[in-house]
């Protein structure tokens, strides 16, 4: 009964717009050769209606948004035109308005529907239900809303991942295109993530609950279209303001207008007439339904791309920005380094890697994740290491029974009292590399040097943001000059365009100074950089899909680590931007040359319906344009579920 409900009540516009165009067929038979009653009785019916089909609904929302809001808004001038319509003896015509603004008003919901409906889609790629493996090894079929963070449930080749979590047996590829837009499957194994919806191809796999349904990967996706629909871009709330204020004044002017036209022409049922052409002809409907048309397609074509915006009024100032500003570590590169040497200059590497993976053990950054992978590549066993606490840009110190562990830049050498000029050192400190230097308290234990490399997708991007007339591109780094420029020279940066040894607070402040100039954007991995993504304004976040900080922090959120979904990113906004220069330059020159029309000639109703209406649906058309264009990636389509 209750879907039945939800039926009806979304398809009763449609019911009763099918309604009004019956009735509006069945009152245009008295204008065919028809004698009599017939005829007589077909028109009056059809005219009955269409007014009651087509006007009542417009007047209770008329009403609502006076009762509610406090506004006049553009379905009070319709039913104002056609009531004056038919008490001046034109019913047939303000049937037609009636008509025509109810098929176009229907179309149009129908139409931006399609660019709300990505949150249905969004849903949609949900399973319904797991297989959750008990202790004992039993598995057993059960909701996904029954899952729990620990849970270990088992996914089949085929079937969909029901929600966050981190492989705990198995090695398979992924299917992540419909979540981060990775064009190739994904091979993970043991410790390695995967996101809700996303689809396993080839391999059993055991995976923890890392994340609640309403926690997951398709939840905050959810949140991030629903709070962006309904956020408003500035022009959209502009468009709004001016519609409420200019309908109060096409009222006040068909009135100013009806009394001229009395004096002048003394017949008070042709004067009523043209006003009632003016309030259609001056109908700012088009106006106001020509942003939030290519606002939300272009928000729903980017999402399907992969790229999440937190509102219109980000992607209106990306398509403004002429300043990029980027981050290096996890963002032009991929964050996946490796360790490339190893001095130890106490004791043996084993021992020396043991203790800087324990402290490493919970850290989150690429370095610290190199030197685990490298000491589980020889078999060392991580020491245990307490009270880890990590300095952002610096390193991180950590507890044994002995003293304090440290390990980081030579800011927190530094910071510790400990001297990194040692002679067996010097070969590191002079690579471009970068270098994680390693100790106990004021004492230097050694270091190791660690190579990362830029992403095969940076490159592109950067040529094609270039190409598109970005006038400047940065990197900002915390790294050491030398590697900075390594990396710089491989992407195309100018020496003058790489900004190293930077703090959190030094590209805060230098975002401030180029905010100062022009629109810049940031670009950054979220977690390290959540000022700069603030502060930015445009704030980039990449691989979205892993990273809470990145959601909260940036405006734009990069689902995958493809650096050419930025390009592409950029490339929408800007086109969303020409289409609604578009949609305004002509709803606003329609309306002009309707209002002369009706002012200096004798512009007919029906005619000035015609153009009112179609000119409105001919915007929102233009903007969904954008919806049938979505971001390009050529992300394998995921195969259904199976098991």
């Amino acid at each position: 009964m209750d879907d039945l409900k939800r039926l009806f009540a979304a398809d009763l516009p449609t019911m009763l717009t099918a309604l009004t165009v019956l009735g509006m067929l069945a009152a245009t038979l008295a204008l065919w050769p028809l004698q009599g009653t017939v005829a007589e009785w077909s028109s009056l019916v059809g005219l009955l209606l269409v007014y009651l089909a087509g006007g009542l609904p417009a007047t209770w929302r008329a009403l609502g948004a006076l009762w509610n809001d406090h506004i006049l808004d553009i379905d009070l001038l319709m039913v104002v035109a056609a009531v004056a319509a038919a008490a001046v003896g034109a019913p047939f015509e303000g049937a037609v308005l009636l008509t025509l603004f109810s098929v176009s008003t229907t179309l149009e919901e129908r139409a931006l529907g399609r660019a709300r409906r990505a949150v249905e889609a969004l849903m949609a790629l949900r399973p319904e239900t797991a297989l959750r493996k008990a202790p004992d090894g039993t598995v057993t079929e059960i909701a996904v809303a029954d899952l729990k963070v620990g849970d270990i449930f088992v996914l089949r080749p085929g079937a969909r991942v029901p929600t966050d979590g981190v492989i705990v047996s198995g090695r398979g590829a992924l299917d992540e295109a419909n979540i981060t837009g990775e064009s190739m499957p994904v091979t993970k194994q043991r410790g390695g993530p995967v996101f809700e919806a996303t689809v396993n191809l080839d391999a059993v796999l055991e995976v923890a609950v890392g994340q609640t349904v309403e926690e997951s990967t398709i939840a905050r996706m959810i949140a991030l279209v629903t709070e962006a629909q309904a956020a408003k871009a500035p022009s959209e709330r502009f468009s709004e303001w001016f519609g409420q204020r200019y309908t109060i004044a096409v009222l006040v002017g068909a009135i100013l207008a009806f009394a001229v036209f009395s004096w002048l022409e003394h017949d008070w049922q042709d004067a009523l007439y043209r006003a009632a052409v003016l309030l259609v002809a001056a109908s700012p409907c088009a106006i106001v339904i020509s942003v939030p048309a290519a606002i939300l397609s272009a928000l729903s074509a980017a999402a399907r791309g992969g790229v999440l915006f937190k509102g219109g009024a980000a992607l209106e100032t990306l398509a403004a920005v002429d300043t990029f500003a980027f981050d290096k570590t996890g963002t032009l590169t991929t964050g996946k380094a490796s360790v490339t040497g190893v001095v130890a200059l106490a004791g043996d590497e084993r021992e020396f890697l043991s203790l800087l993976a324990g402290l490493e053990a919970q850290s989150e950054h690429h370095s610290g994740a190199a030197i685990r992978q490298e000491a589980a590549d020889r078999g060392i066993q991580p020491a245990q290491v307490a009270n880890v606490i990590s300095h952002p840009s610096e390193g991180i110190v950590g507890e044994i029974k002995d003293g304090t562990l440290w390990a980081g830049n030579p800011r927190m050498a530094a910071r510790m009292g400990a001297a990194i000029d040692h002679p067996d050192l010097m070969a590191l400190a002079e690579d471009t590399q970068t270098v994680i230097y390693f100790g106990q308290d004021a004492r230097l234990l050694g270091a190791v040097s660690i190579a990362d490399q830029t992403r095969a997708s940076s490159g592109p991007a950067l040529a094609a943001l270039r190409r598109s007339g970005v006038t400047t591109i940065l990197m900002m780094t915390g790294d050491r000059r030398p590697v900075a420029l390594r990396i710089g020279a491989d992407l195309g940066f100018r020496p003058d365009e790489i900004h190293a040894d930077m703090l959190p607070e030094d590209k805060l402040e230098m975002i401030g100074a180029l905010a100062a100039k022009g629109r810049i954007a940031f670009v950054g991995d979220g977690v390290n950089d959540a000022a700069a993504l603030a502060r930015a304004d445009v704030g980039i976040a990449m691989g979205a899909a892993g990273s809470e900080v990145a959601l909260q922090a940036a405006d734009v959120a990069l689902l995958s680590e493809d650096m050419k979904q930025l390009a592409e990113a950029h490339r929408l906004a800007r086109r969303t931007a020409t289409i609604i220069r578009q949609n305004l330059i002509f709803a606003m020159g329609a309306m002009a040359v309707l209002v002369t029309g009706g002012l200096f000639f004798d512009l007919p109703l029906p005619l000035a319906v015609v153009g009112h209406e179609g000119g409105t649906v001919l915007v929102v058309l233009n903007g969904l344009r954008l919806l049938g264009a979505p971001l390009r990636h050529d992300g394998p389509k995921a195969r259904p579920a199976a098991g």
